[in-house]
């Protein structure tokens, strides 16, 4: 006891026998901490002279005046950021594991046809002027962050929510850009909007089993209208083609009927206004022409007189018939 008592009262004694040291080394390492700065590639250091900007630093190692005369600030200006919206990752890598437990206030949103639905998404931005950043807005981040859900909602409330879960999902998050850098453009908080990615759309939890039974439904009714649309487009041209076909054949036959009927009455006509010029002589035409046409037909033939007087009342027809 006696001994730690000695040693407390000889480090009293060197305290005080050493107080200018001590202090003048505790000042000179407190005012290196407060001005030396480094800042890294990726970031600019904003200096602030008794609160108000006095000027910009870029990246490397800087001095600023100590004991809180100059603050700094170190604005990641070539660093890609991101908010997320719904969820929030908890480990990022090969798999990465997201939770989304408790950020429904966020993310379920009223669609423009008076429907939930469930929006997860994540805006990607760069800071591109750190003095507007800084002091033009209070909060940029948390302003920023406002405003990404207003915009989203507008987008949403403007669109059913089968847009928003089918089709529409890549429009509606160009829209949210478009519309969130202008919002950004107006507040001029020195902030650019690269992307907004829709991560996940989903009906909420109570009703997503209806949702997906109607999904379904859907997905069976289109799969029967292509299958009746296959099958029409498989009989209804064939069907077409016989008709065609089939009105053709008709025509073709209607169309030689009709100009035989034609040229046989032109014939006739021809043959009676002859016939009223010379009728002895056509009735004869028309006798040896009938006869030219019959007698080819007929096979054997055998002329005889009228009066048969010359000729043996039987003849061996069979027997010439084989000769021949």
């Amino acid at each position: 006891m006696e001994e730690l008592e000695d040693r407390v009262r000889e480090l009293i004694e060197f305290v005080q026998k050493n107080l200018r040291r001590v202090l003048l080394i505790g000042f000179l390492l407190i005012a290196a901490l407060t001005a030396i700065k480094t800042i890294g590639p990726e970031e600019e250091g904003v200096v602030l002279y008794l609160g108000k900007y006095d000027r910009t630093l870029q990246p490397g190692l800087n001095f600023i005046v100590p004991f809180g005369v100059e603050t700094m600030f170190k604005i990641p200006v070539q660093r890609q950021l991101k908010h997320e919206f719904g969820f929030r990752t908890q480990s990022a890598g090969v798999r990465t594991e997201y939770s989304s437990g408790s950020y429904e206030d966020e993310s379920s949103m009223l669609t423009g046809d008076l429907n939930l639905a469930d929006v997860q998404w994540v805006v990607q931005y760069r800071i591109v002027d750190s003095y507007r950043y800084l002091f033009r807005v209070r909060n940029s981040e948390k302003t920023l962050r406002d405003m990404s859900e207003a915009a989203m909602r507008k987008v949403v409330g403007d669109r059913t929510v089968n847009e928003v879960l089918t089709v529409g999902r890549q429009e509606a998050a160009s829209r949210v850009e478009v519309l969130l850098q202008e919002m950004c453009d107006e507040y001029e908080n020195g902030i650019r909007v690269d992307q907004v990615v829709l991560q996940d759309v989903n009906p909420p939890e109570p009703v997503k089993p209806s949702f997906n039974a109607v999904n379904q439904a859907e997905q069976e009714r289109s799969t029967l209208i292509n299958q009746a649309e296959s099958e029409y487009n498989r009989i209804i041209p064939r069907a077409r083609g016989e008709a065609e076909e089939a009105i053709q054949l008709a025509e073709a036959y209607s169309l030689n009927r009709v100009n035989g009927s034609t040229g046989e009455a032109a014939r006739f006509t021809a043959v009676y206004e002859e016939f009223i010029k010379a009728p002895e002589v056509t009735r004869k035409r028309l006798y040896l022409e009938t006869l030219e046409r019959i007698l080819p037909k007929a096979g054997n033939k055998i002329i005889v007189d009228e009066k048969g007087s010359n000729v043996l009342p039987l003849l061996n027809i069979d027997g010439l018939k084989k000769t021949k």
